[in-house]
């Protein structure tokens, strides 16, 4: 086989050349199957390894549950001609391949807390079948000083050979990866980050080949790991501020879409989009605000970032609560249908997080839930204990009090109102999370409307 040793970016230049090299690929979720299209459309072999034996049978057979027509052809088309191979055995990926991409998650808690277990496991089973020559590279996030300190010296003490001299290192991480598409990911600027000149060079000419964006090479790993930390909470305080403004514009009458317009037009500001989504799973936010907790640092802003956004589903079940009492219902024993719950607008995608969320929370209030999304896998409803996964629009709105939009596919922003008014219980309300629906046209048709920051409604 093949070493990495050798591998210059000039190398890298052809579907031939690249042929002579296979990744491993470690943990078959979202980013690893993505990185693994990514790398067989260049030109690579790709072993994928997963532990969860249902999940490699299902990739084996071409089949996923994310952004499945998206994601499925490409799976099927090289599992055809032998370039992505299906495992459940890590030594056999690790053991085989010159490149090595681990994209093993770290979880958090109910608590907030995250757990590096699985991620540990993982790297020390790489570790225990890595060959000399071998790339590592790290693609999920870590905590400030993990690759240099905790990831290093468990590769190096499974392995007995030295990271910088025996195998190469480097760390490239994927923000919020549970939003990702193939898309999104091949024009994704990589941040590179490596101990050693080699180790940086090698890794940085090898994802240059899956990425139309470039890569930013760094030899300061620390500096990496705090910049994919710190930017997911820029965005998370984004997020909360945008929040406020649009519970602001809710109770003064302001449209926060106007204001929008007028920021973009006026190229002073960005204002961030308002979002009732709860991704709760973003470890590099949490894992920022426990190393501050084991630091003793008082981190206000951050804190009162995460503290908002945790309660923006609160919000929303008001919202529905207070639009139902303008219509004369009640909450408990309403009819509710929740339109559009995949994860991305117009690609069938898992459910959103808040989906779960926000239907337990409307159960427990007394609601009945109905759920209608064209782009939803089937397989959700056995997930959705709380709610009925509709299969036509018809059937969903039929004796509906109150319609949610919290996900803005296309189709919603045409929908046909006058004839959706004919089968729903009126007078129904809609509560629009994702500004699909033109508030003058929904009360025009009898509707009473209520969104996000949209403080425009004159019933």
């Amino acid at each position: 086989m093949s070493s990495t040793t050798y591998i210059k970016e000039a190398e890298l230049t052809s579907f031939e050349q690249r042929g002579k090299y296979t990744v491993g690929v470690v943990n078959c979720e979202r980013i690893g199957v993505l990185h693994a299209c990514l790398f067989a459309n260049a030109g690579f072999k790709v072993i994928c390894a997963d532990a969860n034996p249902v999940m490699v049978e299902n990739i084996s057979r071409g089949k996923v549950f994310f952004l499945k027509n998206e994601v499925e052809p490409i799976i099927r088309k090289h599992l055809n001609e032998g370039t992505i191979k299906v495992t459940n055995d890590l030594k056999i990926a690790v053991s085989q391949s010159e490149i090595v991409i681990v994209a093993v998650p770290a979880s958090v808690n109910e608590k907030g807390k995250v757990d590096y277990s699985n991620f540990e496991r993982a790297l020390k089973q790489v570790g225990s079948n890595i060959r000399k020559g071998t790339l590592i590279t790290i693609i999920s996030m870590v905590k400030i000083g993990a690759t240099e300190t905790v990831l290093r010296e468990t590769l190096e003490v499974v392995s007995g050979i030295k990271a910088g001299l025996d195998f190469f290192l480097a760390y490239s991480p994927i923000l919020f990866p549970e939003r990702q598409t193939l898309e999104t990911l091949a024009n994704y600027k990589r941040t590179v980050a490596a101990l050693d000149k080699n180790s940086l060079e090698i890794a940085s000419a090898v994802l240059g080949t899956i990425t139309k964006a470039g890569v930013v090479k760094t030899d300061n790993i620390k500096a990496a790991e705090a910049l994919t930390i710190f930017e997911a909470m820029h965005e998370y305080a984004n997020k909360a501020l945008a929040n406020e403004f649009a519970f602001y514009c809710e109770k003064t009458g302001v449209d926060y879409l106007k204001v929008q317009s007028l920021a973009k037009a006026n190229a002073s500001t960005t204002i961030s989009q308002p979002t009732i989504s709860c991704e709760n799973g973003s470890e590099a936010v949490y894992a920022f605000l426990e190393d501050a907790e084991n630091l003793n640092l008082k981190l206000k802003v951050s804190e009162a970032a995460t503290e908002t956004n945790a309660e923006v589903l609160k919000h929303a079940v008001g919202s529905i609560r207070d639009a139902l009492k303008s219509c004369g219902k009640t909450l408990r024993r309403a009819k509710i249908l929740i339109m559009g719950a995949s994860q991305t607008p117009n690609a069938i995608d898992i459910p959103k997080n808040s989906l779960k969320k926000l239907t337990e929370m409307l159960e427990t209030k007394g609601a009945k839930i109905n759920i209608y999304d064209p782009y939803l896998p089937s397989r959700t409803s056995m997930e959705l204990k709380h709610a009925s996964l509709k299969k036509s629009l018809t059937e969903a709105v039929e004796s509906v009090d109150c319609i949610v939009i919290l996900t803005g596919h296309d189709q919603f922003k045409r929908l046909n109102l006058r004839k959706m008014k004919l089968i729903a219980k009126m007078p129904a309300a809609i509560v629009d999370f994702e500004c699909a629906i033109d508030p003058n046209k929904a009360e025009a048709e009898g509707f009473l409307y209520r969104g996000l920051g949209r403080g425009v409604w004159t019933k």
